[in-house]
């Protein structure tokens, strides 16, 4: 497959920016539907020492930025002026809470820290995931330097440890893990620069006491399954154990829930079924889907994904199809047990991670190419093109397991 790459990132570290001269990466993107700009949204962080506690690192929290392209992805401007969406950063219980898009005050689960945006449209509306937790991380790269530094619970206060261990909020808080939440967007706003106003918070989408929980994006239609019209999510949970058919996989896989409501996903009431999980050399360490599918016919879906060996070998990009079943979970159909995409350029190989990374957030098709941004080595930002057609025409040589189809 041809892949088309710039010899260089699009968006780096801004040094001096004090919430993203660490690390810019990780970005969605959305076309306009009004014009030929690109909207990114990106993660970012940087020491953020107003917010720093004696005795401690700085917190590190993680912001998204917003940054746009008029060129088809070759080259962004990034508004470093401020966050587009910044972490509340409260420590108190009463500053915990949020108002969500219905007007209710909930628990905040994007206190700490806000990462990893997704963007796709659900039944028309435009929606935003993000995986956060509820207290900054700190420098959590050091954890992965020798000897480890563990900086994760240096921000949660101690009235946590002694709080109600039946309360939700406080066994996520606990161990600091990621809950991904779901956020109304309005691209009007976010573009006209009103960050204020773009973002509603709709609610979580995962638990974070069941398991750290990441690569979360809804299907932008309902699918029939077990007789009714539902909600239907991909995740990747870090501990399978408490998901179907994880103690037979024992790591991280895709799964996918069904639900009548959004609402109900990160309850008791979502039904869950492992979609895929690893299956080549290059991701036996965890899989897990990067960015929300495209639709490709009245069934199939374009499901990109990513996999991992080891710290050593890095991130690998690769795509399957997906087709919807008759009230039933959607299954694959085609995979392609080929490395597509990984780190090769020496921007995208390590520096503070020891992992050469090459990690897909989006795609976005315009006039027939397919446009993917990505992060790299977990500091900045590329991006990628290839002929869509092409691109889908290369799965579909393969079957459900990865074997080449005989077409004669």
């Amino acid at each position: 497959m041809l892949f088309r790459y710039l010899d260089h990132p699009v968006l780096e570290p801004k040094p001096g920016c004090a919430w993203a001269d660490k690390m810019v990466l990780n970005p969605a993107i959305i076309p306009d539907p009004d014009s030929d700009t690109l909207h990114m949204l990106f993660r970012a962080t940087g020491p953020w020492p107003e917010k720093r506690r004696e005795d401690c690192h700085d917190p590190y929290p993680i912001f998204l930025g917003y940054a746009k392209s008029e060129d088809k992805g070759v080259t962004w401007t990034a508004d470093y002026s401020r966050p587009a969406l910044a972490p509340a950063l409260g420590y108190d219980e009463t500053e915990l809470y949020i108002e969500d898009i219905h007007g209710n005050r909930v628990r905040n689960y994007a206190n700490g820290c806000i990462e990893d945006p997704r963007i796709f449209p659900v039944e028309g509306e435009l929606y935003l995931t993000v995986a956060c937790r509820p207290f900054p991380p700190g420098p959590y790269w050091l954890s992965d330097q020798e000897p480890p530094v563990e900086t994760r619970f240096e921000y949660v206060p101690d009235w946590i440890f002694s709080s109600d261990k039946n309360d939700p909020f406080i066994k996520t808080a606990l161990s600091n893990d990621t809950v991904s939440v779901l956020f109304k967007l309005d691209l009007n706003q976010l573009k006209a620069g009103h960050y204020e106003q773009a973002f509603q918070y709709v609610c979580p989408l995962t638990e974070g006491y069941v398991s750290d929980n990441r690569d979360v994006f809804i299907f932008p239609d309902k699918m029939v399954i077990d007789g009714r019209s539902q909600y239907v999510m991909l995740h990747r949970p870090m501990n399978v154990l408490p998901f179907p058919e994880g103690d037979v996989v024992k790591k991280p896989s895709i799964y996918v829930a069904a639900a009548d409501s959004i609402e109900d996903f990160a309850t008791s009431k979502a039904v869950h079924h492992l979609l895929a999980t690893s299956r080549f050399d290059w991701e036996e360490d965890r899989i897990g889907a990067s960015w929300p599918p495209l639709r490709l016919t009245e069934t199939d879906w374009l499901v990109p994904y990513h996999g991992k060996k080891d710290v050593y070998f890095g991130y690998t990009q690769s795509f399957m199809i997906v087709r919807e079943q008759d009230n039933d979970f959607p299954k694959v159909i085609h995979r392609c047990p080929e490395r597509l995409m990984y780190a090769e350029r020496e921007w995208e190989m390590p520096a503070d991670y020891p992992t050469p990374c090459l990690f897909t957030t989006a795609g976005v098709v315009v006039d027939g190419e397919l446009i993917m941004s990505y992060g790299a080595a977990d500091q900045k930002i590329g991006i990628a093109w290839a002929d869509f057609d092409e691109l889908v025409a290369h799965i579909r040589r393969f079957d459900a397991e990865g074997q080449l189809i005989d077409r004669i």
